[in-house]
């Protein structure tokens, strides 16, 4: 199972690289830590974690950042990730933005800078939040996604196929699932692509052919010989039969 992920996000690289290296102290073997200077590569990286199915547990973001401000980096987030947690770094001049942010994006808590020691000032308000996002969270379906509308054939014939050769894949109805056009939205595609098949890493197969998908998950649709002294078609006992006495006879 893939360890969800702490993102932090200042502009100032010392002040980043201290909030890193107490984030690894107290969490690395729980989750990921990813740290960045720019709100704006944060966003592009929480697109791609998102097309992937990962998961953002906790941001810890600075309020004063040239690209934008936290407040705005959080909202921006939030639409990605809305069961995630979210703090800001805040200067003692910035505490009055930081209590409007707790309305504006419901913020989880504001941290004032510094926050040494972070045994005191830092780790105590984080672990709470985790344990909180623990406790609510549902975890993400880490395996093949199929999204499309309920009653169409196409969606149906990729279902049968995923099933019968025992793929595991979640289901996703455009139609009654809100998280289905962001999805969407990440790939660069809308409804029109419709049924869309999206792989472990991310990749999307817009309308794939039953091909396209076997190639794609590994099968081999092709034969690698001209000729075979017997071919079996299914998989029921009868193949199974079939099979375990052409290879005792020392068929191919």
């Amino acid at each position: 199972m893939k360890l969800p992920h702490i993102l932090a996000v200042d502009d100032d690289s010392s002040v980043l690289e201290a909030l890193k290296r107490d984030l690894r102290q107290q969490y690395r073997k729980n989750y990921r830590i990813l740290a960045t200077t720019s709100a704006n590569e944060a966003l592009d990286s929480l697109k791609d974690l998102k097309k992937k199915g990962e998961e953002v547990a906790l941001f810890v973001s600075d309020q004063r950042m040239p690209e934008m401000l936290g407040v705005d980096f959080l909202k921006q987030a939030k639409t990605l990730f809305p069961d995630a947690k979210y703090t800001l770094l805040t200067a003692y001049s910035d505490i009055e933005a930081a209590v409007r942010a707790i309305n504006e994006v419901q913020l989880d808590y504001y941290i004032g800078k510094p926050w040494n020691p972070p045994e005191e000032k830092l780790f105590p308000v984080l672990d709470d939040l985790l344990s909180d996002w623990q406790i609510r969270h549902r975890p993400a379906f880490e395996g093949l996604k199929l999204l499309g509308y309920q009653f169409s054939p196409r969606s149906h014939e990729l279902k049968d196929f995923l099933a019968g050769n025992l793929f595991a894949y979640q289901w996703i109805n455009v139609e009654t699932d809100p998280e289905a056009d962001t999805l969407l939205e990440l790939q660069g595609l809308d409804r029109k692509a419709l049924p869309v098949l999206v792989l472990e890493d991310g990749t999307a197969l817009a309308q794939p052919t039953i091909q396209e998908v076997g190639e794609k998950l590994g099968l081999n649709p092709k034969a690698k010989q001209d000729i075979y002294d017997l071919a079996i078609v299914g998989a029921g006992p009868a193949g199974l039969a079939a099979a375990v006495y052409g290879g005792s006879e020392g068929l191919k």
